[in-house]
Formats: C-alpha cells, structure tokens, sequence
C-alpha cells in the first residue's frame, strides 16, 4: 500500500537527531486548573511514540503544544517544547504558520469538525498539498484506502462517513510532507481490517519516510502492536461512572411498549446536481427495551441510516414509525415529544456541542425544553446527569473547548439522556473513550434499559462491545441490510461472507 514512494525525502530529520522533544511541560488554565503535569515526549525520525492514559489526563493537550496551540487562555507555566530546533509555544504568527503548514501536521481527534464543510474532498487535498496534480490527489487518497472512482473526490465532507472524514483529514495532512505527524486518537470509528490498514500506513511513513509520529490512543492492542516507544500520563483521573448491577426489568413509564420500526428505507447524497444511492431498502425493528447493533464497515452506510431514523437526512423512499405512529422523513416536521423520544448521540460531539454554552446550559435545555425537569430542580438534574456519565460536579462550568474528546463524548451522552428518550441511538460513542469508562457507560445504558424499557441502537467498529450489548444484530454492507438475527448466533455463525470477515477483522477488498 505505497502508492507515493518518494514524496517525503525534503521533511527527513537528520539522524540520531529528536525531531520534537518536550521536557517537564505543565499547562494550567486560567482558573489555574492542571491541563498537563510535568509532561516529556521525544519523537524521533523513523519511530511511532504513543501517548496514553485515560480520559482527561493532557493527551490531546501534549499534542497540540507541540503544534504551538493550547486551549484559549491556558498557557506554559514550566518546561519546554522544541520542534525541528524551534519553540512553537514562542515562535511568532507567521513563522509558526510556516512551520505548520510545511514541516509539521496535526490530525484531530474529531476531523469532521475541522474541515471546510462547503469544499469538496479534492480540493480540501488541493489547498494544502505540495503536488496539486489530479495524479497526486488520486494517489493520496488511495493511500489512505480511500476509493477515487466512485466519485468520493468530488463529494463535501458532510456526505462522508465518520471513517471516511478521518482518512480524508489524514490524507490532507500528508499531503504536506510533513516530517511530524501528530494524531489524537487516529483510529477511533474505524473497523479493525481498516484500523490495521491505517496501522500499516503509519509504519510504513515513519520506516520509509522516515516521519516522526506522535499519536495518542485508547486502543491497547493497536498501542503493542505499532508503538517503538510509549508515553504514559498519568495525572489525576477522573472518577469513573458509578458501576451498577443491572436492575431487574421494570415495566416501562409510557402507555405501552414503544417500536421503532424502518421499513424499506432508501437514501442517497446529492454529487453533480444527481442523486447518489447510500442505503437500498433498509428494514429494521426495535421492540421496547431491547438492543440493536448495526455493524459495517466504514463507509458502508451505518451513520447515513442513523441520521435517516432521527430525521435528520431525509429519506428518498420508505418510512419509520414509533410505537405505529408514521414519523415525518425530517426532524422539523415531526413533533416536539417525537424528537424526544428518540435521541441521537453522533460519533464526533465536538461539531455538535454548541461553543459558547457552558455544560450546564448544554444539559438544561433538554431538561427544560421536553419538560423533564423544573426550573428549580435543573441544578441537580445536571449534577446527576454529570455523575452517571462520570463527570464531576466542576465540569457543569466548562466550555466545550475545555474539555478532552472523550469528556465531550460524554457530555453527548448526558445530554441525549437528559431528554429521557424511549430509544437512544449511538454512533461509535465509546472510540474516544477508555475501557474502563466504556465498561461503565455501558452498563449505565444496560441499567436504563431494564429499569425504564430504554431500547438502544448501536454502531460500533468494537465487536466485544457489541456482543457483550445488543439482542440483535444487523449487518450493513454498501447500503444493504444483509444479515441480521440475533447477536450472538451471526458473531459465532455467520451465514454471509461480509459477516464472517467482520467478525475475523478480514480485510473485506478495496
């Protein structure tokens, strides 16, 4: 998979030299709150370094210093970063530009959220890349196992799925030349013959371009398996979610047993003025309580069908109901107490979450809006909120910049469970977090669907999660329903080949 063999020999480091290294680095915030304690970090040519630790503790913090940027009004308050000789936390505007833009790059951990919406994939490519040639761009997309005859180059960003903005935002930023590469959480949303697709690609630029890669990640396995070196943060962790035993199933608080059901659902995005099909007669059922994994690989149509349920990509044909009731094909026709009862949390919060809203207000307008809870209860119905997802108390006056990708992701979640759904519908919202907090959001979700009949819909690239979380199981291939039946019989005995190379982690071909 090297479709650019010779494209990094200008960004090579000299050997035996540190391309970046960091010494005793902490960053406090303006209320004087520790982002970063007393952080090292080397990243050497030819080498992967790892940064790990759980949720909260400076990952994507570390990573952006070395870029020169930390969260508005945080600041250096001892240690040192350089970077090809230079201190990007000192180096004035414009030649902190110039660094960025030509010898070091930065991958996000919520890239959607960082691209030009209104540009399409080639020229996203095009703006920032050293050869512009349409060669160029078609071999830098097929490096990161984008396909470039199917029309993708000429698609916005918002028509990709989450997978695909993550390769397309990868494949800008090495279309740079970079010699560092800095990743916050690379793989999260990815399918495992995907993820260790992108796992090749990063070993092959830091042995035959010799790159300097720096990435942080949740992932154990991917961490053993591709890391040289391995930079632990440990700094204070945050409380976990309370861990509960699921409670004995309780009849459900509603006038009886709420069904989302899809029936036939087709989709497609627009691309030159035609209709493009996504999802080709998509059926689905969702009885009250119960749990749906809907698994796929990446691009295969799964957040599209998300969206359609919710309403907020409108169906070409088909139609979904809850408890019998037909909904309208977008969320703005439906009524109020339909869009309660059926909450999407998205795989990227951060382009979700509005900027100039504290958490607090976030969490208190569902509560007030569908009438959840009174004026004079919000505080503590944020608090609590706050606690089942494992945030504490303090981060209720945070900004969403304030907080770690995977904070975010569960603020997300608290918000969606503040509306009190009938179905909550998830889009890989466990890929930013740790395995401690994903065990323990988990069996909150499981806790509320025995106690109030909550049903859920998941998506996830993370089998285990799946198998050990859903009933049912639906298998999406290219926008068709191919398999689906119970979880446990289609992971053990598969009866359609995209399955069976699901559940082995088998490349599934281009």
């Amino acid at each position: 998979m090297n479709h650019m063999p010779h494209w990094y020999s200008d960004s090579q480091a000299a050997d035996g030299e540190s391309t970046v290294r960091v010494r005793d680095l902490t960053v406090t915030a303006p209320d004087d709150r520790l982002l970063l304690d007393r952080a090292d970090l080397e990243l050497a040519p030819g080498r992967i370094t790892a940064v790990v630790g759980p949720s909260g503790c400076g990952k994507t913090t570390l990573l952006r210093a070395v870029t020169g940027t930390l969260p508005p009004g945080a600041e250096r308050t001892t240690g040192t970063v350089t970077v090809l000789g230079q201190d990007p936390l000192a180096l004035p505007a414009r030649a902190l530009r110039t660094l960025r833009r030509h010898r070091l790059a930065y991958v996000g951990q919520d890239p959607g959220s960082a691209l030009n919406p209104r540009m399409k994939v080639r020229r996203l490519l095009a703006e920032v890349a050293v050869d512009k040639s349409p060669e160029a761009i078609r071999a830098q997309l097929a490096e990161v196992r984008l396909p470039t005859d199917d029309g993708l180059p000429d698609r916005r960003i918002g028509s990709l799925s989450g997978g695909q903005q993550r390769r397309v935002a990868l494949a800008r930023a090495l279309a740079r030349r970079p010699a560092v590469l800095l990743l916050d959480e690379p793989t999260a949303g990815l399918d495992p013959a995907l993820r260790d697709e992108i796992a090749d690609l990063l070993r092959h630029l830091a042995e035959s371009h010799r790159i300097a890669i720096g990435l942080s990640c949740h992932d154990p396995d991917l961490v053993t398996r591709l890391a040289d070196d391995v930079m632990d943060l440990t700094g204070p962790r945050l409380p976990e979610p309370a861990r509960t035993a699921p409670a004995p199933r309780e009849q459900a608080p509603h006038e009886g047993p709420h069904t989302l059901t899809a029936s036939g659902l087709h989709a497609a995005h627009l691309h030159r003025g035609r209709r493009v099909p996504v999802l080709h007669g998509i059926d689905l059922t969702l009885p009250a309580g119960s749990s749906l994994g809907i698994v796929g690989a990446s691009g295969s149509g799964k957040t599209t069908l998300l969206r359609t349920l919710v309403g907020l990509h409108r169906a070409t044909a088909g139609s979904v109901s809850l408890d019998g009731t037909h909904l309208a094909p977008t969320a703005h026709r439906r009524s109020r107490d339909q869009r309660r009862r059926l909450q999407l949390v998205p795989q990227n919060p951060l382009g979700t979450l509005n900027p100039s809203r504290t958490v607090e207000a976030t969490l208190r307008r569902p509560l007030l809006l569908h009438r959840r809870a009174g004026r004079a209860q919000v505080p503590d119905r944020v608090l609590e909120l706050l606690s089942q997802v494992g945030l504490p108390a303090a981060f209720a006056d945070r900004y969403p910049h304030e907080l770690s990708g995977g904070q975010r992701q569960r603020v997300a979640i608290a918000r969606a469970l503040a509306a009190d759904p009938d179905v909550l519908i998830c889009d890989e919202v466990t890929s930013a977090l740790d395995a401690g907090t994903t065990d323990a959001i988990m069996d909150l979700l499981t806790d509320l669907r025995a106690r109030r009949g909550l049903s859920l819909v998941l998506v996830s690239h993370d089998l285990r999660l799946v198998a050990d979380h859903t009933d049912t199981l639906l298998v999406v291939s290219e926008g068709h329903a191919i398999e689906s039946g119970p979880t446990a019989q289609l992971l053990t005995s598969p009866s359609h080949p995209v399955t069976a190379a699901l559940a082995t982690g088998t490349p599934l071909g281009g």
